[in-house]
């Protein structure tokens, strides 16, 4: 899960992110990005150098620069605060990401110019109506500059910190249960097939990576993927004249020294005395005919795959004839 936190400077926002840290979550500042621009610059990173070079980057590399910067350290097995969200294209990036939700961190103005004063940071205004000034600077902007106003308006749900930290810890320990089980977990079929999609990036074809997994009583039997046979030279290195000839789709399949993801799925069970009656083969590209011959004969009851092979017509006609089932899967990488 991903929680973004959006809100005015000394809104409380560090500390639900310092109590979201506390119950496993792990931490993320899309400032983090910026303070790093700032010192490569040799400078140092005020408030209002952070919004001006914030601003600059994403106008430079579009508004929601900083967003994919976090989203490229993102791992999918951990939770994660994500804070600094200031621009309404940083939330649109989060959001197209799995299990993504918005907290707004609210304080009255006046409570948060005195949480100012009182943490007597060398860049914090001084005055009551600095602070206004530059809170209206953050407030409302175009589309590659700081917009709060737009961004607060964006929240799935407010946190309201006008009091003690206690009070605001309870508001998160209220909400957190609901936003986890929120969170969808993927079916069985998209389970598999997401493992198949790591299994193909073993591949050593320089045409294309598939891979194929084979399932029994929803457990992993047996894995293959798409390359030159056991103790030969792997396609990468020059070990299949076709693929490292990039041959036209369809073309020169006679001198194809790869064998297939499916295939080669079936071959190590068979290599391990594995039986494959009744399982279920998940693969990253429809069967060849070849290799759905070696399926219908190995006793597997049912195909799932996800990519469409242009020539497959023949294969999917003998599936039909076999009495194995055969479905297309879309999932998204």
């Amino acid at each position: 899960m991903l929680i973004g936190l959006t809100g005015r400077n000394a809104a409380g926002k560090g500390e639900v992110a310092r109590y979201l840290q506390s119950k496993s979550f792990y931490y993320y500042s899309l400032s983090d990005a910026i303070r790093e621009e700032i010192r490569s610059r040799g400078e140092n990173p005020t408030r209002e150098r952070l919004i001006i070079v914030g601003n600059e980057l994403r106008q430079r590399y579009g508004a929601h620069v900083l967003a994919e910067r976090i989203l490229a350290k993102i791992e999918d097995d951990k939770h994660y605060v994500i804070d600094s969200i200031r621009n309404p294209a940083e939330v649109d990036a989060f959001r197209a990401a799995k299990h993504f939700k918005l907290l707004r961190v609210e304080a009255p103005p006046e409570v948060r110019f005195h949480r100012i004063l009182s943490r007597h940071r060398e860049s914090d205004p001084r005055t009551y109506e600095e602070f206004v000034a530059l809170e209206n600077r953050e407030a409302e902007g175009d589309d590659t500059s700081q917009n709060l106003v737009k961004v607060e308006l964006m929240a799935d749900y407010p946190l309201v910190n006008d009091g003690s930290l206690e009070k605001l810890y309870a508001q998160v320990d209220e909400l957190l249960p609901q936003l986890l089980k929120e969170i969808q977990r993927p079916s069985w079929d998209e389970y598999f097939m997401n493992i198949a999609k790591v299994v193909a990036s073993r591949s050593n074809c320089m045409k294309r990576k598939v891979a194929a997994i084979i399932v029994s009583d929803k457990r992993v039997i047996s894995t293959g993927y798409n390359g030159t046979p056991r103790g030969t030279r792997n396609c990468n290195e020059g070990g299949c004249p076709r693929c490292n000839s990039l041959a036209v789709s369809g073309t020169a399949l006679d001198e194809c020294l790869c064998s297939h993801g499916e295939e080669n799925a079936i071959v190590q069970a068979s290599y391990h005395g594995v039986s494959l009656k009744d399982a279920i083969i998940y693969s990253t590209f429809a069967p060849c005919l070849q290799c759905a011959k070696m399926i219908i004969n190995s006793g597997i009851r049912e195909v799932i795959y996800n990519m469409d092979y242009p020539l497959n017509k023949s294969a999917f006609r003998l599936f039909q004839e076999a009495g194995v089932f055969i479905r297309k899967l879309k999932v998204d990488s």
